[in-house]
């Protein structure tokens, strides 16, 4: 039996978004979807295994400790999701399957298996809700300030998935207006022995992602979601150069427009 709390978050628990250098000054506006693995007590582990809760179906690996290391070379804000995208995956509509997944890869969720209307509200008003409001209130002081701003989605990915061996060392993904993101390939390109994956290895869609759509492509942002292979982020040491390389590609191709 399922029990839904009143409340999902504990008074003692974790704020749902955390803002990193919140008065920096880059146009650029960093955000990561899956940057946490909590889980709310609430919740128990939903199920799963402690080692689950480690693995990739749980977050995206090396992009929280990545993503702090961006904003500080770049001098930009960084707004980060901090629970699990098990318990509500914070890049999706509501409405999408995917929102609140029962299966992750070939990993049953057995605590998100048949959730009623309000438990699936409830994990959207305390964690996709302020994390998005946060966002959006962040793009609405620049545009009231007249400042630019650029959203840039840091996320990563597996190295093998469902057996299958992904290639690529970064991917750049986009929708509707792949300008910005066509300077940020190149400019990644530009750079040694990197193999980059256009839209790989997944596309960005308004079925299937919502910080792009909703955030940048509706207001008109320049804007890129850069995905990085997992392997090569796990460490302080991965961080720290894909940091860098960043902070190189970023304001290049921002240049450029």
């Amino acid at each position: 039996m399922i029990v839904v709390p009143k409340k999902l978050l504990a008074a003692d628990e974790p704020a749902p978004v955390t803002v990193y250098k919140e008065s920096g000054k880059s146009p650029f506006l960093l955000v990561a979807d899956h940057a946490g693995n909590l889980i709310p007590r609430a919740l128990g582990r939903l199920g799963i295994a402690e080692g689950d809760c480690q693995r990739h179906i749980a977050w995206d690996i090396g992009i929280a400790g990545l993503g702090r290391l961006l904003a500080n070379a770049l001098d930009a804000t960084l707004i980060q999701q901090n629970y699990s995208r098990l318990v509500i995956d914070c890049n999706r509509p509501l409405e999408a399957t995917t929102s609140i997944a029962d299966i992750s890869e070939n990993t049953p969720i057995p605590g998100n298996a048949g959730l009623s209307d309000y438990a699936r509200q409830i994990r959207a008003h305390e964690i996709f809700r302020p994390y998005h409001d946060r966002i959006e209130a962040e793009l609405v002081g620049r545009r009231q300030a007249g400042r630019a701003a650029a959203l840039i989605s840091l996320h990563s990915f597996a190295p093998v998935f469902k057996g299958a061996t992904r290639p690529w060392h970064a991917g750049v993904l986009y929708n509707r207006d792949a300008r910005f993101a066509h300077r940020v390939m190149a400019s990644l390109n530009q750079e040694n022995d990197l193999f980059v994956g256009a839209n790989a290895p997944y596309i960005v869609t308004d079925a299937s992602d919502y910080t792009i759509p909703i955030h940048a492509e509706r207001c008109g942002l320049h804007h890129v979601l850069v995905e990085i292979r997992q392997d090569l982020i796990a460490d302080k040491s991965g961080q720290r150069a894909w940091a860098l390389r960043l902070a190189r590609v970023l304001p290049r191709a921002y240049q450029e427009q």
